[in-house]
This record gives structure tokens, C-alpha cells and sequence, in this order.
């Protein structure tokens, strides 16, 4: 029985440091060279209104519509659903940490940009679905994005 605990206890140290090195903790390095592109900055308005720039590929023309929430309005097709998907994701235009270890899931080609402002921050960021991380934050909020097709 002693030897089997002595076999296995290096083994399981190993797993358990192996499993903390993996948390989703940013490190902080305080060396960055450029600030990250998607941002979300205070602003002095508190009304929600983005404009969502929508492209089927990095080729395809962009659909582009304008969206209000409290209350609800704008030229989006959908815009009730959009707004309660928004109001149900308060991190939903956070970007994704660059230290984050990401799935390799693709979802497809399409990219989307929305701009605006939203519970008083300014809104100024990027949506893709070529990987399991940024598809799972462009899932957050699809309707905002209109008619996507389902993940391949």
C-alpha cells in the first residue's frame, strides 16, 4: 500500500499544479505594447444606441443597422429580441483576455462590429466566430447579429 501511494502521489501533484497553471486568471505583465482593440470606456451618456455593422465573410458587403434599447427601436430587423439578448449578457461586448486558452472550434466566417454606446460606455468592438471563445461571446448576443446560420 506504501508503494502505491509513492507511485501515484507525484502523478497527482503533477495533475493538481498542472490544473492550477490552467485558470482563466490573466497574468499581468505590464509590458503592453498596444492596448487591446475591443474597448469599452466610460462616456457621458447613459442612452443605448449601437450600430451593428454585420458581413457574411471578410469579402461580403456589410448590413448595417442601428439599434436602441429603453425603449426599443431602430432599422434592426429583430430589435425586441436583440435587446433582451443584450439585457441578459452584461459582459457581452468585453472582449476576450488575450491570455485566455480558447477552443479551436470554428463557427464560420462571419464578423460583425458594433459601435455605440451602452449603459453609458462607449462601445467600439469586434465579434468573430473563429474560435471556441469568440463564439461562445457571439453567442451571448446573436440576435444581435440578425439571421446567422448555425454553427457547421
Amino acid at each position: 500500500m506504501r508503494y502505491r501511494m509513492l507511485l501515484f502521489t507525484p502523478a497527482a501533484l503533477t495533475l493538481v499544479l498542472s490544473a492550477a497553471a490552467c485558470g482563466s486568471e490573466h497574468a499581468e505583465s505590464g509590458t503592453s505594447a498596444t492596448p487591446p482593440k475591443d474597448t469599452v470606456a466610460p462616456s457621458g451618456s447613459s442612452a443605448n444606441r449601437l450600430t451593428v455593422s454585420f458581413r457574411a465573410s471578410a469579402q461580403a458587403p456589410a448590413k448595417t443597422w442601428t439599434l436602441t434599447c429603453d425603449p426599443t427601436g431602430g432599422d434592426h430587423p429583430k430589435a425586441a429580441k436583440a435587446c433582451a439578448a443584450l439585457a441578459k449578457a452584461p459582459d457581452a461586448f468585453k472582449p476576450v483576455p488575450p491570455d485566455m486558452m480558447c477552443t479551436k472550434i470554428y463557427g464560420g466566417p462571419e464578423i460583425a462590429t458594433v459601435k455605440g454606446t451602452w449603459h453609458g460606455q462607449a462601445i467600439d468592438t469586434k465579434f468573430t466566430r473563429t474560435d471556441g471563445c469568440q463564439l461562445a461571446r457571439w453567442s451571448k448576443i446573436a440576435p444581435l447579429f440578425g439571421a446567422v446560420p448555425p454553427v457547421r
